[in-house]
């Protein structure tokens, strides 16, 4: 079996465009998550609050964030998109917030093969009330299990850049494994 963390390949043109493998699709109100071990997708649980996500939401592929996971992705995308499948796609921004005092990027995508999203190159262009309600969505979406985050403000295309680059260094010094795809930073 393939696992999606390790075994699939984080792109061609990294960083900057890669592969994101979606965990939750576009309108969930279930926190879906990869199971480490197994690689499968776990329900961790219903969302406490009346919010559902505002984009297919996943991981970036042979990545090592700096809360011991995957480096987390938002792609957007006219459509959801079904857990486990692979999405080309490209950064546009980068939103960090700081959940349990242990800084959480989320990397700001569009999938590069929806017509609507293509053409973004940076989060500026994404009309400003969508970046609301992604970020909105973050600020809310565990209130109610009466946990507290902060959502800085997202950040241009260079700094997820700039993250991701170090997620896939990171990943490399941690699991490195014969076999494994190489990637040369763009």
């Amino acid at each position: 079996m393939t696992h999606p963390w390790h075994d699939i390949a984080p792109g061609k043109d990294v960083p900057r465009e890669f592969n994101a493998v979606i965990e939750i699709p576009l309108g969930s109100n279930v926190k879906y998550e990869l199971d480490k071990e197994s690689g499968l997708i776990r329900m961790d649980r219903v969302l406490y609050s009346a919010v559902f996500y505002p984009a297919n939401y996943g991981l970036i592929p042979q990545t090592l964030a700096e809360d011991g996971d995957p480096l987390d992705v938002l792609v957007l995308c006219q459509e959801p998109v079904a857990p486990l499948t692979i999405v080309e796609a490209r950064a546009i921004g980068l939103m960090t917030m700081l959940d349990g005092n242990v800084p959480d990027h989320k990397v700001v995508a569009v999938a590069t093969r929806d017509p609507e999203f293509n053409g973004y190159h940076e989060v500026s262009e994404i009309p400003p009330h969508r970046v609301s309600i992604i970020r909105r969505f973050f600020e809310d979406y565990k209130q109610l299990e009466k946990k507290t985050v902060r959502v800085d403000d997202i950040q241009r295309s260079e700094s997820a850049c700039e993250v991701i680059a170090k997620s896939l260094e990171a990943y490399k010094r941690s699991f490195k494994r014969p076999g494994m795809s190489e990637w040369k930073p763009a």
